[in-house]
């Protein structure tokens, strides 16, 4: 299979984290004979110290030209800490967004036995965890008008939403969950917004059409309580940009660590791939951020190839990795942690081996596997 796969690294550690992905497409298509041709751009922070603009039309172009996009990371502490600023690398993820109508936002959340240690939940509310979040992503407050007075004492953000754009990502969110647990939750807040009370009406109607499916409608606070203490009741939850922004963050305590989040940007046409944390500055160049939500990003991109065969087996081999420890320090801690490089190479041998391969103590330690 040819496909052309546009880069954005990004900011902070997205670059890092990238580059082991892309450690795994090639050791992917070597396997499998595929022909992906790998183009990068600027985007971020990078992009506004390059070129004045959070992305360019350049950038946009190649973008729409591409049969999948991978990002990185986005943001940088020195756009953030100056409300002053006019430009702000979050801006060019918004404008692609809406460029390429990537208006659902598609986020996985699981459970790794050996993690759960890792989770600040209690292990017994950590069972039969396996969710999906259905984020709409071009709408909402995000995308609003936004006015600043004057006298700068007072700002609004529009919160608008059509019921086209509620619809098209509901019917997705409805087709998943009729084809996993066949269970619904609308997440809102109808009792305060007008927004909220459209969402449920247009949710309402479509749930008609899907009579196989439990159609829950949970207000925002409540469901934020409810993931923390019940995370194993949902199925597919469907909400709003900001909503979806919020408790998908606050999902990845689930799994112990932002780091194994992965999720997929999808529109009529265009899809975007990318790890759900952030830049984490912080760890920039050190080499220690955890790449494999970047990694089950790029087995997202797979499965919507139709590659179903190739993601799996990214995917086992990040599970392979977390059973043989070979995890960074948001996992393991100092003492036991793996480099982001390490765990990349160690992910990538493992299909290389068609994921018949077993570790031994100070082959790990050497980055070296020896098959049995």
């Amino acid at each position: 299979m040819k496909k052309n796969i546009t880069i954005l690294p990004g900011d902070g550690i997205g670059p890092e984290v990238m580059n082991q992905a892309v450690k795994v497409i090639k050791a992917v298509n070597s396997l499998f004979d595929h022909d992906f041709k790998l183009d990068e751009a600027l985007m971020g922070a990078v992009s506004i110290d390059a070129t004045g603009e959070a992305i360019t039309s350049e950038t946009l172009e190649q973008c729409e030209k591409s049969d999948a996009i991978l990002l990185g990371a986005i943001g940088d502490p020195k756009y953030d800490n100056d409300p002053t600023l006019k430009v702000r690398p979050e801006q060019g993820l918004l404008k692609l967004r809406k460029t390429l109508a990537l208006f659902s936002n598609i986020r996985p959340i699981s459970t790794y036995e050996i993690l759960k240690e890792v989770s600040p939940l209690k292990n017994q509310l950590l069972e039969n965890v396996d969710l999906v979040i259905y984020r709409e992503l071009t709408g909402g407050i995000y995308f609003g008008e936004k006015t600043l007075s004057e006298d700068k004492n007072t700002a609004t953000d529009l919160c608008s939403y059509t019921s086209h754009e509620i619809s098209r990502i509901a019917y997705q969110a409805f087709e998943a969950a009729a084809s996993r647990r066949k269970k619904l939750t609308l997440v809102d807040k109808a009792n305060v917004l007008e927004t909220s009370r459209l969402w449920r009406r247009v949710v309402q109607d479509i749930s008609a059409e899907y009579p196989d499916v439990e159609v829950d409608y949970m207000f925002v606070d409540n469901a934020a309580m409810q993931v923390m203490l019940n995370p194993s009741s949902f199925d597919v939850i469907l909400t709003e940009n900001m909503f979806g922004d919020i408790i998908s963050d606050l999902a990845s305590v689930i799994t112990g660590s932002l780091g194994m989040l992965a999720s997929a940007s999808v529109g009529n046409k265009a899809a975007m791939f990318e790890p759900i944390h952030g830049s984490y500055p912080q760890a920039k160049g050190l080499d220690i951020a955890n790449p494999m939500a970047t990694i089950l990003s790029v087995a997202m991109m797979y499965d919507h190839f139709k590659l179903t065969e190739e993601a799996e087996l990214i995917r086992n081999g990040v599970k392979w990795a977390i059973e043989h420890k070979i995890v960074t320090k948001d996992i393991a801690g100092d003492s036991e942690a793996h480099a982001c490089s390490k765990v990349g190479d160690m992910i990538a041998c493992f299909i290389d081996e068609q994921g018949v391969m077993e570790m031994k103590n100070d082959s790990i330690k050497m980055s070296q596997n020896c098959i049995i």
